[in-house]
């Protein structure tokens, strides 16, 4: 196989070494027009004009590729666990909810290929940045745009290990190929997978790095690659299994409350939205909606929507409250589970669950009633923010770590969950919920799915405590309107496999044990 592959890159040097690579630079970059060519081409930022623009691309990359950071994150973390099913039963979204997920799904081939994606275009920024020949880029500013490029980079690379584990680890970018540097770039095209430990030290250095230059917390913009976002992606390596320091949790949650970043007062201003004109009602083509909060001052990281430069998830999910009626014919993704329905009415936890979930008459009953079908509703409109990380998500994770490090304390993890349980106008915890560890952890885990619900953290909470043999394993059962469990939890089911398609296409990559 692998000398296949060295055949298929021989030719590939072949055709380059036949095409004319006397081009002029483009203002758009690309890899193909950005760049200037001598003997060999290499691909560098003509002027400060270039370095913007693909600064631009950088961030838009997270706002405007919504698939594989929330559509599909979503179907794993919460289909995949016991807060939702998959909404829209299908050969690629089914397997999710009865796991029996396999190589071959076309999601994850989908995830896989756009992370990677994400990848490249981000290391060519970082390792281009530096070349470029235009003295009115100042020093100050490629150190921060790079170091806005490493803390992407950390969130990509998070990511694809939580899903995946063992990922290739690239940093650099591929070289041309010719006939004679076909064996040395061999690699670059077909990267061995490494392991998730040297991954999260990766992340771990680009992180601490990027610390130096990023530039500070904005409360007014919270689409920012800023040092807050460094802080909070290293609160939430140190907290995985590879990476475990429970004390560097605690100093970076406190970090990022240092920078400002605090508890909403009212939970509904984080997901709720509001007619900017009164006089037109919800549902009947009312462009003139948007959310209660942008830059709340909990979100940490976020992308953000107006009128003109709307998104399509709001109609993935449920009813696109700009437009009642806009693709509501056919059944949405992320079900709400019964499951999880319980655990909201057992607490009596009706302000939480009023903005996370919402009932319509659907034209559908697949999991539920027609006339009274529950659908996600923290993406409710076309201009809805996209939020990946919020304090309360910190808070809880510093309550874990008082839990679970080697000196825990039980009675500051309470003091954590009863700050965001008063926020839902919920007592505090009963004495027996902090008696020993095993009942504050168990209060803790019901806390997060609760204040967390349906935003992409079930499923990798239980992965990081080892709960999902426990949880999932029982969830059957007890849920009437799951589908039947495929294959039972084990370890194996921790990571996902790795996507066929891509095994087939490099030869250096190996599968994740079960699949």
């Amino acid at each position: 196989m692998k000398h296949k592959n060295l055949l298929i890159l021989c030719g590939l040097a072949c055709f380059a070494a036949s095409c004319s690579l006397d081009y002029d630079p483009l203002d758009t970059y690309s890899d193909v027009t950005e760049g200037v060519a001598t003997d060999t081409v290499r691909i560098v930022y003509k002027d400060k004009a270039a370095v913007l623009s693909a600064r631009l691309s950088i961030h838009d990359l997270y706002r405007g590729r919504q698939e594989h950071w929330y559509l599909d994150m979503l179907l794993l973390s919460e289909s995949h666990s016991d807060n939702a099913y998959a909404g829209s039963p299908n050969a690629e979204t089914t397997p999710f909810e009865v796991n029996s997920i396999e190589g071959s799904n076309s999601n994850l081939y989908r995830d896989w290929t756009r992370y990677m994606e994400d990848v490249g275009a981000v290391n060519v920024f970082i390792n281009n940045i530096d070349a470029t020949p235009d003295p009115a880029l100042t020093a100050a500013e490629r150190a921060q745009y790079k170091a806005e490029a490493l803390i992407f980079r950390s969130m990509i690379y998070f990511d694809m290990a939580r899903i995946w584990g063992n990922v290739p680890l690239i940093t650099t970018t591929a070289g041309d190929i010719t006939s004679e540097n076909v064996a040395e770039v061999y690699d670059s095209y077909f990267p061995p997978q490494t392991s998730e430990l040297e991954v999260y030290r990766q992340i771990e250095k680009d992180l601490l790095e990027a610390l130096n230059n990023a530039p500070d917390n904005d409360p007014n913009d919270k689409t920012q690659f800023s040092k807050t976002l460094a802080r909070t992606l290293l609160a939430k390596i140190y907290a995985e299994k590879p990476l475990r320091d429970y004390d560097k949790v605690i100093q970076y949650c406190d970090a990022v409350g240092a920078d400002g970043i605090d508890l909403e007062d009212d939970f509904s201003t984080l997901f709720g939205v509001e007619l900017q004109d009164p006089a037109s009602p919800v549902g009947q083509s009312n462009p003139a909606i948007a959310p209660r909060t942008r830059n709340s001052k909990e979100v940490i990281y976020e992308a953000q929507y107006v009128t003109g430069a709307a998104n399509w998830l709001s109609w993935m999910f449920g009813r696109t409250l700009e437009n009642w009626t806009f693709y509501f014919e056919w059944a949405k993704w992320i079900t709400p589970s019964r499951d999880l329905l319980k655990a909201f009415q057992n607490e009596g936890d009706s302000k939480r669950l009023n903005e996370t979930i919402v009932w319509y008459d659907c034209g559908w009953s697949i999991y539920y009633p027609a006339n009274n079908y529950p659908f996600m509703y923290k993406y409710r409109s076309g201009y809805s923010n996209m939020i990946k990380y919020r304090y309360a998500d910190l808070l809880l994770l510093k309550a874990e770590a008082l839990i679970m490090k080697a000196s825990p304390d039980f009675a500051g993890a309470a003091a954590i969950i009863n700050r965001i349980r008063q926020r839902a106008g919920l007592n505090i915890l009963p004495s027996s919920a902090t008696a020993g560890k095993e009942a504050i952890l168990n209060a803790y885990l019901k806390e997060r799915r609760l204040e967390l619900a349906l935003e992409g953290e079930r499923w990798f909470d239980l992965v990081r405590l080892d709960k999902v043999e426990e949880v999932m394993n029982a969830v059957y059962a007890k849920d009437a309107g799951r589908p039947a469990q495929q294959y039972p939890f084990t370890q194996n089911s921790y990571k996902l496999p790795i996507p066929q398609t891509v095994i087939d296409q490099n030869p250096n990559l190996v599968q994740n044990p079960g699949y």
